[in-house]
């Protein structure tokens, strides 16, 4: 009697167990997502990476069939945002849009809070874009060869001006006169319109920016256009020589893309390439990255941490040589 007594106890617990785990069970066979994703940027709204951010999550939400809502993070080029979702849960419920910001700072900067590299599930880059270099109509220098001559002539004398010190458009002027072997004076100032309005002012020589903030004032005929960044003629300027043709292997293309805490499981990331690539095959998304002279820019985890691995090396190569202060 003993003996039935006990086999029904445990006849009793192993069913109540079973009970148990059923919820655990279905809880994790159901499919990601359950709920909304979350997609932090770090720069101010209605800009580049605000725009494309909301461009590519509203696509995505229809294949994941769950809202992608935007969460702007603002503040110290990005860091914030970045480190924000770098400690956050690696679950796929938070994303974030990183810039060619990603890889200044972490060239630039003494120390971040968070690893560049080891601490993001890479995901794909969604967008890329050249920058332009310009005078305003009225410079003396009708072409890059001419401005570099210029450089050459009188050194240090010819400025350039960026949306701030460590600012990719920053990078970009040091790197041209780092790769044209002449000194290019930069002059900063706090974003904003101001970088344009000091070249088309004369105050300032060139303008290194984005298609996006020039492509308007070349239009107008207010601004130049010398050459753009990318290693060919880009698609959506045709008529804009590139860098490359007067200085060989020149080429820097900003981009953005999309990143989750290290540790989300392979097949969530898995998920998250598809559903990304998916939503830059729309035409609508793809007319719209062009308005802003982007182009779609898919690649895999691995590629998108190769080319950040690449991009931070670069960017400390011409940090030391021309001398940049490391910033705290």
């Amino acid at each position: 009697m003993q003996i039935h007594h006990i086999t029904r106890r445990q006849t009793l617990i192993s069913a109540a167990a079973a009970a148990l785990a059923l919820p655990q069970m279905s809880w994790a066979q159901a499919p990601y997502p359950t709920r909304a994703v979350t997609l932090t940027h770090g720069f101010g709204a209605g800009g580049n990476a605000d725009v494309v951010a909301r461009l590519i999550g509203q696509k995505m939400s229809e294949s994941l069939k769950q809202p992608v809502i935007v969460d702007i993070k603002s503040g110290a080029g990005g860091v914030i945002a970045t480190n924000a979702v770098a400690k956050s849960a690696p679950d796929g419920y938070n994303l974030v849009m990183l810039t060619g910001a990603h890889t200044v700072s972490a060239a630039l900067k003494k120390k971040l809070p968070y690893d560049p590299v080891n601490d993001f599930a890479f995901i794909s880059t969604v967008s890329a874009f050249p920058f332009v270099v310009a005078v305003r109509a009225e410079h003396p220098a009708k072409t890059l060869s001419d401005l570099i001559a210029m450089a050459k002539k009188e050194p240090g004398k010819v400025t350039f001006t960026s949306v701030g010190v460590g600012s990719t458009q920053h990078m970009v002027g040091e790197l041209l006169g780092s790769t044209a072997n002449v000194e290019l004076l930069h002059v900063p100032y706090r974003g904003g319109g101001a970088p344009v309005q000091a070249v088309i002012a004369g105050d300032v020589d060139v303008l290194t920016d984005t298609l996006t903030v020039a492509a308007p004032h070349i239009k107008s005929g207010r601004l130049r256009a010398l050459g753009v960044t990318s290693a060919s003629v880009w698609p959506t300027a045709p008529d804009i020589p590139p860098v490359s043709a007067t200085l060989p292997g020149f080429e820097v293309r900003s981009w953005l893309g999309l990143a989750a805490p290290a540790g989300t499981p392979a097949a969530i990331i898995d998920k998250l390439v598809a559903d990304a690539h998916l939503a830059l095959k729309d035409p609508g998304v793809q007319k719209t990255l062009a308005g802003a002279g982007s182009m779609p820019a898919p690649n895999t985890p691995a590629e998108f941490k190769s080319m950040v691995q690449s991009e931070v090396a670069r960017w400390r190569t011409v940090i030391a040589k021309v001398g940049i202060p490391l910033q705290d």
